[in-house]
């Protein structure tokens, strides 16, 4: 599963840059004044669909190659048959999916933190320029 999800996150980088390049004054600003997760939550917002739709050939192939789309299916079809247990995703491919994209955006997110509260962080002139504004208003 791990493999799966490290295949597909190749493809975020290009998806991320368009929803960058695509984002209005507006949306600039409120991530900039907004919380410290505000940048990923934008990023998640504007990229989540395409980048499920991107990473899921991916995944499943991935998960093809040692046949565990098909059992999962198998074992969880007979685990929901169950009485009073809680049921599960008899799609692999969907969970790993979901799983690869909410890591993914956990660390956008921690990283996001970093640099809004971490000056060391802020490598590069650009990110110290705009992030000066927002250390004006905290201090205030």
């Amino acid at each position: 599963m791990n493999r799966a999800a490290e295949d597909a996150a190749v493809k975020a980088k290009p998806i991320f840059l368009s929803a960058i390049k695509s984002m209005t004054f507006k949306d600039a600003m409120n991530i900039l004044m907004g919380n410290d997760d505000s940048a990923t939550r934008y990023l998640e917002s504007a990229t989540f669909k395409q980048l499920y739709a991107e990473f899921m050939p991916i995944i499943q192939e991935s998960l093809d190659k040692v046949g565990a789309r098909k059992y999962w299916r198998t074992a969880v079809t007979a685990y929901n048959k169950l009485p009073l247990v809680e049921k599960t995703n008899p799609e692999l491919d969907d969970h790993v999916n979901r799983k690869a994209l909410n890591g993914l955006f956990g660390l956008v997110e921690k990283k996001e933190a970093g640099i809004r509260n971490d000056v060391s962080l802020r490598n590069s002139d650009l990110l110290k320029k705009v992030f000066a504004q927002q250390d004006s208003r905290k201090k205030n």
